[in-house]
């Protein structure tokens, strides 16, 4: 799961450096932008899953 969410990070940071370097390409950063978020907001909602499983004693 943690290669996923680094790919995600991967084709974010590829995507908003393509659309900050070529003229006309904006829509590329938004994107990228977009894909981040989505990222992190899926990360975060699984990590917040995981921390609330405690061991039955």
């Amino acid at each position: 799961m943690m290669a996923l969410f680094l790919l995600l990070v991967l084709v974010a940071v590829v995507l908003g450096i393509i659309g900050a370097a070529a003229s006309g390409l904006g829509y590329l950063l938004a994107l990228g932008i977009v894909v981040f978020a989505a990222d992190l907001i899926f990360f975060g909602a699984r990590l917040s899953r995981r921390a609330r499983r405690r061991p039955v004693r």
